[in-house]
C-alpha cells in the first residue's frame, strides 16, 4: 500500500461527511434531534431489536411512549417529522411511527369529524393509541397514490368480490374482506380500513375506523406475517361481518386524501432511507478502515456513495418545504422522487456495507422490504414525472 492508498482511509473523514442542512439550523431543531438520538441510543440498537421485533406487539412500548413524547402534537410539522423519521430510521428503531404518525395520523386529520379528531388524535400525541393503514390486495403504494393514480384501477375491489366490502346495517357499517401487507395490523388499536360501498354500480371507496382494542374483537382475525424487515412488522387482516364506523362523512374526497397522505409519507420514508443509508455507510468507512491492501478504490467507492445519500437527503427536505420560497413547498409534490433516490441510495450503501460481513444486512432488508411495499423505484420516478407534467413537457 503507497502513501497516497493509505491516506485515502486513514484520514479522520475518508468519505465527505453531511454538512448542516437548513432543516437542522435552529437552535430548536438541533435540540429535537438531539434529544431524538439520546432517547434512541438509550432504547434502540441490534440487541435491543431483535428483542422488540420478538415480542407480540413488535416494538417497545416505553421507547414509543418516550418517542410520542418528544415528538409532541400529533400534527408534528413536516420538517421536524422527517428529522424523527430519519433518526429512526438511523437505528432501524420498530415502532408505529410509520403506521401511526405518518400514515393514519393525517387521514384522521383531514377526514374524521370533530368527535373523531377528539377521540382519537389526543390519544395518538400520547402514545397511547397506535393506528394502522388497511387496503385489500395488498395494494398501499397504489392506493396512496405512489406508483399510480388511485382513481384510475380498482386496487379495493371495484365492488365485486374481492376487496373489503362496506354494507350499512342499520346502526353503522359491517365490513367483509381481507386486506394483506398491512403495517402493525396485528397490533394496532385503530384500524382505517379502505373498503367499497353501495355495490357494484355505485361503487365508491370510503375509509371506516375499526376498533381493534382488546384482546377479541368480534369478526376481525390478525395474523402477523414474516417480513423481510422485522422492524417493519406486518399482518393480514380479515374482516367477516365486523363492526365498522365510517371515517368523517360523505361526500368525502377519500381518494385526493389518500394521494396527499402519500405524498407526505414518500418524504418521511425518504428521510428514514436517508438515516439508514448514512449509518450502513458509516459501517462500510469502517471496515475500509481496518482492512489491509490498496485502499484507493474503496475510497472513491464510498465518497460516491456518500454524495449519493447527502443528495437523497437534500431532496429529501427540500420535499419536506425547507427550500426557502420557491421551492418544493408543503405539497410534497417531490415526495415520490425523493424516496425514489433514496431508497436506491439505501440499496447501494446497504449492499456495500454487506461486503465483509452480514452485520449490516437490516439495512439490506429494510431497502428491499420498503421498495416492495412502496415502490418499485421505477414506478415511484414515473409518476412523479406523470404528476410534474414531465412526460408533457418532452412531448411539447
Amino acid at each position: 500500500m503507497d502513501a497516497a492508498d493509505s491516506a485515502a482511509l486513514t484520514a479522520p473523514h475518508p468519505v465527505p461527511h453531511p454538512a448542516p442542512h437548513p432543516a437542522t439550523l435552529t437552535e430548536e431543531r438541533r435540540e429535537f434531534r438531539r434529544a431524538l438520538r439520546d432517547l434512541l441510543a438509550e432504547r434502540a440498537g441490534p440487541h435491543r431489536n431483535l428483542v422488540a421485533t420478538a415480542t407480540p406487539r413488535g416494538y417497545d412500548p416505553e421507547l414509543w411512549a418516550r418517542l410520542s413524547a418528544t415528538l409532541g402534537p400529533a400534527t408534528l410539522g413536516p420538517a421536524e417529522l422527517a428529522v424523527a423519521c430519519e433518526e429512526t430510521g438511523r437505528v432501524l428503531a420498530p415502532s408505529p411511527l410509520l403506521a401511526t404518525r405518518v400514515l393514519a395520523a393525517p387521514l384522521l386529520t383531514a377526514l374524521g369529524s370533530p368527535a373523531q379528531r377528539a377521540a382519537h388524535l389526543p390519544r395518538i400525541a400520547a402514545g397511547s393509541l397506535t393506528c394502522a393503514l388497511a387496503v385489500p390486495g395488498g395494494a398501499l403504494a397504489l392506493a396512496l397514490g405512489l406508483t399510480g393514480d388511485n382513481t384510475a384501477d380498482d386496487w379495493s375491489g371495484g365492488g365485486r368480490a374481492g376487496g373489503v366490502q362496506a354494507r350499512p346495517d342499520g346502526e353503522g357499517w359491517r365490513l367483509y374482506g381481507e386486506a394483506a401487507q398491512v403495517l402493525d395490523g396485528h397490533s394496532a388499536g385503530l384500524l382505517l380500513v379502505a373498503a367499497h360501498a353501495g355495490g357494484y354500480a355505485r361503487s365508491r371507496t370510503l375509509l371506516f375506523l375499526v376498533r381493534a382494542e382488546g384482546a377479541d374483537v368480534p369478526g376481525l382475525v390478525r395474523t402477523r406475517q414474516p417480513a423481510l424487515d422485522p422492524t417493519r412488522p406486518r399482518a393480514t387482516v380479515q374482516f367477516r361481518d365486523t363492526r365498522a364506523e365510517l371515517l368523517g362523512a360523505e361526500p368525502a374526497d377519500v381518494l385526493g386524501a389518500l394521494a396527499a397522505t402519500g405524498r407526505s409519507a414518500a418524504v418521511m420514508l425518504a428521510a428514514e432511507a436517508v438515516g439508514a443509508g448514512r449509518a450502513a455507510l458509516d459501517r462500510a468507512v469502517a471496515h475500509a478502515r481496518s482492512r489491509a491492501g490498496s485502499r484507493e478504490a474503496a475510497a472513491h467507492r464510498l465518497a460516491d456513495l456518500s454524495v449519493q445519500v447527502e443528495a437523497a437527503r437534500t431532496l429529501t427536505y427540500s420535499a419536506a418545504g425547507e427550500s426557502g420560497p420557491g421551492g418544493p413547498g408543503p405539497g410534497f409534490e417531490s415526495g415520490p422522487l425523493a424516496l425514489a433516490h433514496a431508497l436506491e441510495a439505501l440499496r447501494a450503501t446497504a449492499e456495500e456495507a454487506l461486503r465483509p460481513a452480514d452485520a449490516a444486512a437490516p439495512f439490506a432488508g429494510r431497502a428491499a422490504s420498503d421498495e416492495l411495499l412502496f415502490g418499485p423505484v421505477r414506478g415511484l420516478r414515473a409518476r412523479a414525472a406523470e404528476r410534474t407534467g414531465l412526460f408533457r413537457e418532452v412531448a411539447a
